[in-house]
């Protein structure tokens, strides 16, 4: 992906200003705006760079910072359901969008489902990703409303101190199996994308949508996908959303990330099954091993043959702990979670010996 990218700016009813962009070619999928996101720093972020990547190399993503984060401004009436729709229609409107898939993640899926509900004419396609249909307040549970009060007091007394421990609480709720490079730069992208006004309002938002009557209303094809143990939004969350979305189909991830991280299987189901989904006739399916790098095949080859870390890596003249990391990304990309199952899917392949 190239180090630079073309903004755009649109203006809203009320004046807010919306930065968005564009990357990739192919059938458009629009991103709509989520916290945290900064249009300009997710570009070569460790933790959405593989997004903006991989989501691109089959559609023509669309993506904007919501109103008051990022790059974008915010406007005379602040932040609810209502200005963020509106916000999604201006962003449409000043790309000359015809027809498109949406994608709608956190604090953006109640916002794809009810653009969804109002413009069927537009929208081919809903893919909710990690989201809820009722916020914190609406779900009759004490203990979740108290937390989010709790979190939402904290923002505001100590979100923008140099401190990143209020941040970094947050981060760990988001990539909880994140490196220290992923950790740090998601606890200054938190930093830079939003003030603790902004964001505090937008929590209140949050915790008050209910759109349950807005799912049930859908009338377009729907992909819901959850990870197993999201600490950002509950997995009964997104079973009730696929419940409520006339004939959506529901895919489990099994991870502990929200934001789902790249050396991850999940990671690669999620990429296939949005393709598979939005384009199954167009789009084809790779074999996960033609996904692997030559190195990467090489030592698939050699567990496949036997062989243990040790082995390969004086065999290879690498250091252990860059076998470990090839052998991370291996799993990853075939969407196996160890050793035995590299196994049998590369001897499956004829690789390595039976």
């Amino acid at each position: 992906m190239a180090s630079s990218q073309v903004i755009h700016f649109a203006l809203t009813r009320d004046g807010a200003r919306l930065a968005f962009t564009e990357n990739g070619s192919g059938p458009v999928l629009v991103i709509v705006g989520h916290w945290p996101s900064h249009v300009a720093m997710d570009w070569n972020s460790p933790v959405w760079h593989h997004w903006l990547e991989g989501l691109s190399r089959s559609h023509r993503i669309l993506r904007y910072d919501s109103r008051g984060t990022g790059l974008s401004s915010s406007g005379r009436d602040g932040m609810s359901l209502e200005t963020w729709v509106e916000d999604l229609e201006t962003i449409v409107a000043a790309a000359g969008l015809k027809s498109f898939a949406v994608l709608g993640m956190l604090n953006a899926g109640p916002v794809a489902i009810d653009y969804a509900v109002r413009h069927p004419d537009r929208v081919r396609a809903l893919v909710l990703y990690g989201t809820f249909v009722l916020g914190r307040e609406r779900r009759g549970d004490a203990r979740s409303s108290r937390e989010g009060e709790a979190l939402r007091t904290l923002m505001q007394l100590s979100w923008d101190e140099d401190n990143a421990a209020i941040r970094q609480l947050w981060s760990a709720r988001f990539i909880p199996e994140s490196s220290l490079e992923q950790l740090t730069s998601f606890n200054e992208l938190q930093r830079t994308a939003a003030g603790a006004e902004t964001v505090s309002e937008s929590l209140d938002v949050c915790h008050r949508i209910d759109v349950t009557a807005q799912a049930g209303r859908v009338r377009v094809p729907t992909l819901v996908m959850h990870s197993r143990n999201d600490a950002m939004v509950p997995l009964e969350s997104g079973y009730q959303v696929a419940a409520l979305v006339p004939g959506a189909d529901f895919l489990l991830l099994d991870s502990n990330n929200h934001i789902l991280l790249a050396h991850e299987p999940a990671w690669g189901l999620f990429l296939s099954s949005i393709d598979n989904f939005l384009d199954p006739q167009s789009v084809p399916v790779p074999h996960p091993l033609d996904l692997l790098t030559a190195r990467e095949r090489e030592i698939l080859e050699l567990i496949a043959s036997g062989l243990d870390n040790a082995a390969i890596s004086r065999l290879l003249f690498l250091s252990p702990s860059t076998v470990r990391n090839h052998i991370t990304h291996v799993f990853g990309k075939l969407g196996v979670a160890n050793r035995a199952r590299a196994i049998v899917l590369a001897r499956d392949a004829g690789i390595g010996g039976r």
